[in-house]
């Protein structure tokens, strides 16, 4: 999923379950920047006295609609042009590589289109690091101006990012006359603080196109923008934890159904292995206390402006008592109104 490749088509582990699911596939739109970018990298003369924010005055519209912003970025080869292109395909104007000196003019254009361009989304990398360093004073003075933004993060490790530079035989952007790693590296420190800033944080490390597109639709294809998303992932320790992970519950305090030989060959996802897994002592209470946990986080959350949430459930090899947790923890957040997508990463690995 990089900038550069078309990722395998094999089917990953990381394959979505419950309650927002989809297998769009379209892919009909060619590399390089969406229609209009390079007039909003011309920007028109500014009437005296204007400034972007909710009540701007334009000819003939006395009070234009600030429209929604989305900035892109992450790390090389991630998987940031098909975050855009599925943002595209949602109805979003995205403007590929602009520079961030020109996020707030490009605000400002939205706002003038008197509703035609309602949601903009922006990707922002490493081949405009000259202007990077403008990213956080644009930000500020949209924040200044009242210009509610999100940032998308598109994370991966240093392996899977290595093999696809080496698949399509392309430099780092940033490796100089170093190697791939030394331009990963590099470019890890750069996007440090704007990874610690984001809103959503995507690890691609395990996920093909059409998984990476399930994981934006979940969360941008909704007509209105709920309060709290929350992605509940089971997984195995033995994998290793999820770089996206905000929460991680640790399920192995649990026995586990893997000793039971009649249970051995399921998962958490079939009866006998849940009502196994809750018959335990401890496990009924646990969900409880941790369900009234997460509404006081979601509570702390929602006056943060944290929209996404990425809860971690584990256990030994992600089979067992991680699936049957993660289930009942969905359906719990679902009924309280969080809208939840539910995915089960290391299931099938054994």
């Amino acid at each position: 999923m990089t900038e550069h490749e078309t990722p395998k088509p094999e089917h990953t582990a990381d394959g979505q379950t419950g309650h927002k699911e989809t297998g769009d596939d379209r892919s009909r739109h060619a590399e390089g920047p969406a229609p209009g970018a390079v007039a909003a990298q011309q920007p028109p003369g500014q009437e005296d006295g204007e400034q972007v924010g909710t009540g701007i005055e334009t000819a003939g519209v006395p009070e234009a609609a600030i429209p929604e912003l989305v900035i892109i970025s992450g790390m090389s080869g991630a998987g940031r042009s098909t975050a855009a292109k599925c943002l595209e395909d949602l109805g979003w104007f995205v403007v590929d590589n602009l520079p961030p000196a020109l996020i707030p003019t490009m605000v400002e254009l939205g706002a003038r289109s008197q509703g035609n361009v309602a949601r903009i989304a922006v990707v922002v990398d490493v081949r405009g690091r000259r202007f990077f360093d403008n990213l956080r004073e644009s930000l500020a003075d949209l924040a200044a101006k009242g210009v509610t933004r999100r940032i998308v993060f598109l994370e991966s490790s240093d392996d899977a990012l290595v093999r696809r530079f080496e698949s399509v035989r392309r430099p780092h952007p940033l490796q100089g006359d170093g190697r791939i790693v030394d331009g990963i590296a590099a470019e890890r420190e750069l996007l440090r603080e704007l990874r610690g800033d984001a809103d959503l944080v995507i690890d691609t490390s395990s996920l093909n196109v059409h998984e990476l597109r399930a994981k934006m639709d979940a969360q941008f294809a909704g007509e209105e923008e709920p309060e709290l998303r929350a992605t509940v992932m089971s997984f195995g320790f033995k994998y290793g934890l999820p770089v996206d992970a905000d929460l991680v519950v640790d399920m192995r305090f649990l026995p586990n159904p893997h000793w039971v030989p009649e249970l051995r060959p399921y998962t958490g996802l079939n009866e006998e292995v849940s009502a196994y897994v809750f018959n335990q002592p401890g496990a009924k209470e646990f969900l409880d206390r941790y369900t009234e946990l997460l509404q006081l986080i979601a509570a702390g959350y929602r006056r943060e402006g944290k929209r996404y949430v990425t809860i971690a459930v584990g256990c030994t090899g992600g089979k067992h008592r991680s699936v049957a947790t993660s289930e009942k923890l969905a359906a719990r957040l679902a009924s309280q109104g969080v809208e939840t997508v539910l995915v089960h990463r290391d299931m099938g690995r054994e």
